[in-house]
């Protein structure tokens, strides 16, 4: 068995694992160009899937790695000074945060701009006008969330960093 898994990693570079892996996700993309070829609106969903990849590939990727790096940027330059060097790197404490409010405003984007407000009251019978505060308060509780797991962070840091003086200092004595 060793000597089967040696020989497909030597002929493939990977993992079994990553092959088969590989392989279903062909098959499920294969499903889904089957499942959508034979509808008769399957141009338009190919323009919308086109647009989706430039319009990411093209337009958002450059703007979201822009602020990435900029943020890094000043994150590092606050670490260069030992004044204002945190212990415990805040980087990724913006960053999910920020990717969970841009994703979570990517879903109710039509809803805050009430787009098919008409189609969506017939639907459920309410109106659009929540989407936007609602959203508001999601992305607030997530910097929240992500705040009081930082904080947590520095305190533990402070803790830990604390009881190692005063050990050092009593075993001095």
């Amino acid at each position: 068995m060793r000597a089967t898994l040696a020989r497909v990693k030597r002929f493939y570079g990977g993992h079994p694992l990553h092959v088969l892996t590989l392989l279903a996700c062909f098959a499920l993309a294969g499903y889904a160009v089957a499942k959508t070829a034979v509808s008769p609106q399957w141009p338009a969903m190919l323009v919308w899937f086109l647009a989706a990849v430039v319009g990411h590939d093209l337009v958002l990727f450059p703007i979201y790695a822009l602020a990435d790096r900029s943020l890094t940027t000043v994150l590092h330059a606050l670490r260069r000074s030992p004044r204002t060097r945190p212990p415990v790197p805040a980087v990724n404490h913006i960053r999910i945060p920020t990717l969970a409010a841009a994703l979570l405003f990517l879903m109710f984007f039509p809803g805050i701009i009430r787009q098919g407000g008409d189609t969506y009251a017939a639907a459920t019978g309410q109106d659009q006008e929540p989407f936007l505060e609602r959203w508001l308060l999601l992305t607030a509780a997530f910097f929240a969330v992500s705040a009081g797991v930082y904080a947590l962070r520095l305190w533990r840091h402070r803790r830990r960093t604390t009881g190692k003086r005063v050990r050092r200092h009593e075993g001095e004595g």
